[in-house]
């Protein structure tokens, strides 16, 4: 029977993990034939593999219906809980959310190869992410460099990439510190990394800290350098989880796990700071329950932003004003599962695909492109504990 997951910090301690060991021979098993290239998208799914789940699911996303079809699984991947694709589709990244690697306390990172017709992984190689619990990665402009978030660990790495497969890590920085929240802010939890347009700053979202830590970023070494004049600094116990430009790369965006709320803000590129502009809650006003936010995310004509709420479980939609920043609320609409871990928006803005990670589904929604509004496709693909999804 399948054990739902209800903090990161449980999950660790159930998986574990000086047992699992980090298998680098992925096996795949077919679930169903893959539909026509033409018209569809290819979707990764990351997942926990504590459960039913086998490893990271290779699907399709019918771009007329938005049916979503499971092709195939990557198998032999501890923990794949999240992933990144660089800009060719060439190469998939996945972080292997575990505690201990080789003997050491640190998690590991994963590199696939992908093959440019059935969309299927091969194992390339695996490095050590120079710090426990990693979940969160990246890759910046160049695709010469990945960059990684250690939640438990408190820190970020930056791992060389060598034709795809990756080297050992270049640079580790350590976060130090705490906040108000005595379960979840005793230490330093790095929880994102983003990297502005310009591949020029580096943003770390610290959970454990409520900052956004801010490194400049030296895209011929791989190295950081650190700032005292260059964070920014949420409300205490707001627990800052993901970070997303606007498509301007003017404007920036965090979700607030603990208190469930957004910040804006005004990006100024040349210096790399961040102004605080707003902070909306995530959640209607007569909702008097549990809840966590996850997930963030602005649509490609930057016109809305979305956020995921769990306990809520929903999918909160907010209209930016391109010019300030500002929010304004445009509706909430159900999962249709528990516990949104994940969503991801296709590159056409058409389609949303939410990951409900305890109920085992990932469904899609449309996205009206005028009004920003979701309505359910009717269609959802069973995956066990979904994490993360990327397109």
């Amino acid at each position: 029977m399948e054990t739902k997951i209800k903090s990161r910090r449980q999950f660790l301690r159930f998986a574990g993990l000086s047992a699992l060991g980090l298998s680098l021979q992925t096996t795949r098993r077919t679930l169903l034939p893959p539909p026509q290239e033409t018209g569809s998208r290819l979707v990764y799914v990351g997942t926990y593999t504590t459960g039913r789940s086998e490893g990271i699911y290779v699907c399709r996303l019918d771009l007329s219906s938005g049916e979503l079809r499971g092709i195939d699984v990557a198998k032999g991947v501890v923990n794949p809980s999240f992933l990144t694709i660089d800009r060719q589709r060439r190469y998939l990244y996945a972080v292997n959310e575990v505690k201990e690697f080789e003997h050491k306390a640190t998690g590991a990172i994963s590199s696939f190869g992908v093959d440019q017709r059935t969309g299927k992984l091969h194992s390339l190689n695996q490095q050590p992410s120079a710090g426990s619990g990693p979940c969160h990665l990246t890759l910046d402009a160049t695709g010469k460099f990945l960059l990684v978030a250690n939640y438990d660990g408190g820190s970020v790495a930056v791992l060389p990439v060598i034709k795809g497969s990756l080297g050992a890590p270049v640079d580790m920085v350590q976060h130090q510190g705490s906040s108000v929240n005595p379960d979840r802010q005793q230490g330093p939890h790095a929880h994102c990394v983003a990297l502005d347009l310009a591949n020029r700053y580096l943003f770390v979202t610290d959970l454990g800290l409520d900052k956004i830590v801010i490194y400049g970023f030296d895209s011929r070494s791989g190295k950081l350098k650190a700032s005292n004049e260059r964070w920014a600094k949420l409300r205490p116990g707001a627990g800052p989880r993901h970070f997303k430009f606007h498509p301007s790369g003017e404007l920036g965006y965090v979700i607030n796990e603990l208190d469930s709320t957004i910040t804006a803000f005004k990006y100024d590129g040349a210096r790399g700071v961040l102004q605080e502009v707003q902070t909306v809650s995530t959640l209607p006003a007569d909702f008097s329950g549990q809840n966590s936010c996850a997930e963030i995310d602005v649509a490609p004509s930057g016109k809305f932003l979305y956020g995921s709420n769990r306990g809520h479980d929903s999918i909160v939609v907010f209209s930016v004003n391109q010019r300030t920043g500002r929010l304004g609320l445009v509706q909430h609409v159900s999962t249709e599962g528990k516990t949104p871990r994940n969503f991801a928006i296709d590159p056409a803005g058409d389609f949303l695909l939410a990951a409900n990670q305890n109920s085992n589904n990932v469904v899609t929604f449309r996205i009206d492109r005028q009004l920003g509004k979701l309505s359910p496709t009717g269609h959802a693909v069973e995956i066990p504990t979904p994490v993360c999804v990327v397109m």
